[in-house]
């Protein structure tokens, strides 16, 4: 099982890969900073698709598409965090430029 990251600690990590990799990211909302779940949201050529954290069956940490295999229009990504939010009003969410709707840091989708 891998050691649960604090949320802040995670998304400054994410951030900083980002920008390794010469791509634009922002934090649009703050979370819990200890336990917080986290919401991504990829910015591509073809549209939009967000990614929710999730573990997996032995805990590891894992990504799961929230709005479905393909790209969405802005409004129904945004649409998709605000349900969320409003669920959990503890998550973080983080936007990346994902010109081709990957993730710039690690992340094993289910």
């Amino acid at each position: 099982m891998d050691a649960k990251v604090k949320a802040h600690i995670w998304v400054s990590m994410a951030v900083r890969m980002s920008d390794m990799a010469g791509r634009g990211a922002a934090v649009l909302r703050k979370g819990d900073p200890d336990s917080g779940g986290i919401l991504c949201v990829l910015r591509g050529r073809e549209g939009m698709v967000v990614l929710a954290q999730a573990r997996d069956a032995e805990g590891r940490l894992a990504w799961l598409r929230g709005t479905g295999d393909a790209a969405v229009a802005e409004d129904a990504a945004d649409a998709y965090v605000s349900r969320q939010v409003k669920r959990d009003p503890d998550l973080w969410v983080v936007e990346f430029d994902a010109p081709d709707l990957q993730p710039p840091f690690e992340a094993r989708l289910l």
